[in-house]
């Protein structure tokens, strides 16, 4: 069981390892702001040491280590919180960003540790393991960041658990217990007992991943006895225990670890949308959502291409397909992006026909939230967000030295070639700074194929002279093919004006949602009940909705589902 939440490692190669400092500046209102803090790690094959900075890289202070870091996680809201594992399966917590550091446990599963996150950020100290007992069972524990000693630590589920199981997500825990050689999957919301999660009753898992837990629901794809190469996708109830199918036959491709990744994407800065490639009549197509699953449609394809012929690309039977493969590497991008603080602007690449192929793939882009896309490069590139999606940088897919990146201040619509070195760089990575108003990226790389790292510090605060006002910016309605009610609501967001040249600041990603009346689309199906082509929510073939009154003695009443 695995969560598709889950970001941690570092990248390893030449002298040093790169990590991100996941620490976001200090909101402010002047026109400074606190100073980003940067931690590289030694090679451990020299020595086991961290190289801390305070001051954006103009000094730097070494602190040894008395353990081996396989990989790091940063607290999400307190950025001198650090959890490090080791090399000898070993769990440390730092509060003063890896300055000193506390041994937590002993026997950690690897990547099977978090922080607590809940809405009210309350127990924001307490950490989540998968721990194994001496004589080899795996065990779900709870302690806090500076104290996991046998007297203090609780056990939320009772007994053991399935290796490499546990995954804690927003107000989730999911763990799993296999019996009678089937694995069966529980689940604690906002940490109450855990309790069963129950599927369709012809559903016979082997396999399940946690895709999203947004909005107190639980969306998983989960891969029956009799499937290979596709997963199910299922949605849950607000407690995450009755699932109910979203989409069947979604792709699914083995990594080089033997890890699986299902092709489905969730679009960040919109609650509800997804992308995923399906299989179908053994063609995989794209298909969007904007429900959470309730309704699929194909994607329109650009009306020209490149150089403005028109694409003659008629739905169903020609649309546009996209890869969704996100990167695992922090310093490189995946075949498709979007930000938070962005909202409707998705770049992938992808192409246009009647599936989904591995040739003749172009770069696309989207400002709507998917509704309409254009294309914006005929190979595929590197897309980078800064200032909150106000400037889009490209780089090049190549193995060949580049010395040139594309500039984008209007949603992709017009590109900028800038000269960001004067000799030519085999790229390696390139690492946008965090915070919500950078303007910084770095790119890193070698001059030549025996050379030492370069890094390239490209800052693009230069090119603006003001900040935006609010009348820089205009209101945009989520829709989907024009229906602006969706889920219950209209949501209206603030675009800048795509003429307007200035910095973002606050006004980025500004969202006001307002209730409208709901329609039959806007409910799912109940637990035991499946949509049929008419619409209706009907009993599916092995529920008996009277079976609940059963239960019910004469004389009192009992509450039945309408479906």
């Amino acid at each position: 069981m695995r969560s598709c939440d889950q970001e941690m490692g570092l990248l390893s190669n030449g002298p040093y390892a790169f990590l991100v400092a996941m620490a976001s500046p200090v909101h402010y209102l002047s026109s400074s702001s606190s100073l980003l803090q940067i931690m590289l790690l030694t090679d451990p094959e020299i020595e086991s040491s961290l190289m801390i900075s305070s001051d954006e890289g103009a000094t730097y202070q070494k602190y040894r280590l008395n353990f081996f870091i396989q990989s790091l996680l940063f607290h999400p809201k307190q950025e001198d919180w650090i959890l490090a594992y080791s090399q000898d399966q070993k769990l440390y917590s730092s509060s003063e960003f890896g300055r000193r550091w506390l041994l937590l446990s002993e026997s950690v599963a690897p990547n099977r540790f978090y922080w607590t996150v809940t809405v009210s950020n309350r127990d924001a100290d307490l950490v989540h393991l998968e721990t194994k007992t001496p004589e080899g069972h795996a065990q779900y524990i709870v302690c806090k960041m500076n104290n996991c000693s046998e007297t203090v630590r609780t056990k939320p589920f009772a007994g053991y658990i399935d290796t490499n199981s546990l995954i804690v997500q927003d107000e989730y825990v999911f763990v799993q217990l296999t019996s009678g050689g089937r694995p069966h999957y529980y689940v604690s919301y906002r940490r109450e007992p855990f309790a069963q999660m129950k599927l369709p009753k012809y559903a016979l898992p082997k396999d399940m991943h946690v895709i999203s837990t947004d909005e107190n629901q639980v969306f998983v794809a989960i891969q029956e006895w009799n499937q290979n190469e596709t997963y199910n996708l299922y949605i849950s109830d607000t407690r995450g225990i009755f699932f109910t199918l979203a989409l069947e036959n979604v792709k699914s491709i083995k990594g080089p670890e033997g890890n699986v990744m299902i092709d489905l994407y969730e679009v960040a800065g919109i609650k509800g949308m997804f992308l995923a490639n399906k299989k179908t009549d053994n063609q995989v197509k794209t298909f969007i959502t904007y429900n959470k699953g309730r309704d699929w449609h194909l994607l329109q394809a650009p009306d020209v291409d490149l150089r403005g012929n028109p694409v003659n690309c008629i739905l169903p039977y020609c649309s546009l397909h996209l890869h969704l493969k996100v990167s695992e590497n922090p310093y490189t991008t995946g075949n498709i992006a979007s930000r938070d603080t962005a909202p409707g602007i998705i770049v992938a690449s992808g192409n246009i026909g009647s599936e989904l192929t591995e040739t003749d793939i172009s770069m696309f882009i989207s400002s709507d939230a998917g509704n309409t896309w254009r294309q914006i490069f005929d190979e595929e590139h590197s897309v980078l967000y800064l200032d909150q999606g106000g400037v889009l940088v490209a780089m090049k897919h190549t193995s060949l030295p580049i010395r040139h990146l594309w500039l984008s201040f209007d949603e992709g619509r017009t590109w900028s070639k800038y000269t960001f070195t004067s000799n030519p760089l085999f790229v390696d990575g390139v690492l946008g700074e965090p915070g919500e108003e950078t303007l910084i990226m770095t790119v890193f790389g070698h001059f030549g194929h025996r050379s030492e790292w370069q890094l390239v510090k490209v800052d693009y605060k230069s090119i603006f002279d003001r900040r935006c006002n609010p009348e820089d910016y205009l209101p945009w309605q989520l829709h989907s093919q024009g229906e602006a009610c969706i889920m219950g609501a209209r949501r209206t967001y603030m675009k800048r004006r795509s003429e307007r040249k200035c910095m973002q600041g606050k006004y980025a990603g500004a969202m006001s949602s307002e209730p409208c009346v709901c329609t039959e689309a806007d409910f799912e199906c109940d637990y035991g009940y499946e949509r049929h082509s008419n619409g209706q929510c009907l009993p599916a073939f092995w529920y008996n909705p009277s079976s609940l009154s059963k239960d019910c003695s004469l004389g009192q009443s009992y509450l039945n589902s309408t479906g």
